[in-house]
């Protein structure tokens, strides 16, 4: 990836649509809700979202969400998105996704998906993936993202995803506080440590732990930045200036709208090159 060529670097989207999977209906009660809560009904397939990414000139890191122990239903496959990353290597990086209920099993596929598909990075979804971070279920894979020192994102705060449902779809909010994340820090200094979208409720308690762990950083993805709460901006500007980045949340929310409302949020001009691709190159170790 060149990134001069590049005018940021998207560290959050999703793949919600499998070109190689049979179309698996179960849970689309979660869809649908969601679909009502982001008010966008949009399923790109990969392809699609290459071309817009290369078209926009940003790079991108792309994931899905492995949550078939909780969910019930089958993944889209890491060696999906790794075999479009290394076919479009100019624009795109593949992050994998594993259950942590997994335990060891997940760790063994960390570690082929790491040195066989060249994936770059993990994404969890506590909420989602019904567990807490610092389980110890979860550190076979930990361990393997902490050896090859690569970035993890979780999400963090509230989740649209069972948002309406009935008892919230039986998912819990209180997986995705970020504190529970320090064990997680402490243990694995190594693994970069990435908290996903303004953490609301939570906010304080992410920028805490980003101020008091070096391997903590924050995205700032799914949420417009003109509602972002006043101390992420004032935080971003100054004391974690050089750990925050851009990440749209793609399909839910494009970087061409992030983008327009983030230069009107309240960033300094000096701090904006930093968020928008200058952090993500030092994290994803391509500068």
């Amino acid at each position: 990836m060149n990134t001069d060529d590049l005018i940021a670097i998207d560290t959050h989207t999703h793949l919600e649509v499998s070109c190689r999977n049979p179309f698996d209906a179960y849970g689309e009660e979660y869809d649908r809700a969601a679909d009502k809560y982001f008010r966008s009904s949009r399923r790109p397939t990969m392809q699609e979202t290459i071309d817009f990414y290369r078209e926009k000139k940003i790079g991108f890191v792309n994931f899905t969400v492995d949550a078939e122990s909780q969910m019930g239903r089958q993944r889209i496959s890491n060696e999906e998105i790794a075999d479009a990353a290394m076919a479009n290597p100019d624009i795109m990086i593949a992050f994998g996704s594993i259950d942590p209920h997994k335990g060891k099993m997940g760790g063994r596929e960390a570690r082929r998906l790491v040195e066989s598909h060249g994936v770059k990075g993990f994404k969890f979804h506590p909420t989602v993936q019904g567990f807490e971070p610092a389980d110890k279920m979860a550190w076979p894979i930990y361990e393997v993202i902490n050896e090859h020192k690569l970035p993890a994102i979780f999400h963090s705060g509230h989740s649209g995803i069972g948002s309406g449902m009935r008892c919230g779809g039986g998912l819990r909010l209180q997986n995705s506080n970020p504190m529970l994340l320090e064990d997680v820090a402490i243990a694995f200094p190594d693994m970069q440590i990435v908290i996903a979208h303004p953490s609301w409720p939570w906010q304080d308690e992410a920028l805490s732990l980003a101020m008091h762990k070096p391997n903590i950083w924050i995205d700032l993805s799914g949420w417009s930045p003109k509602y972002f709460p006043q101390q992420l901006v004032q935080y971003a500007n100054t004391l974690l200036r050089d750990r925050i980045l851009f990440g749209s949340d793609y399909p839910l929310i494009t970087p061409d709208r992030w983008m327009k409302d983030f230069t009107e949020a309240g960033f300094k001009p000096e701090v904006q090159p930093l968020i928008l691709k200058e952090n993500a190159k030092r994290l994803l170790r391509l500068a």
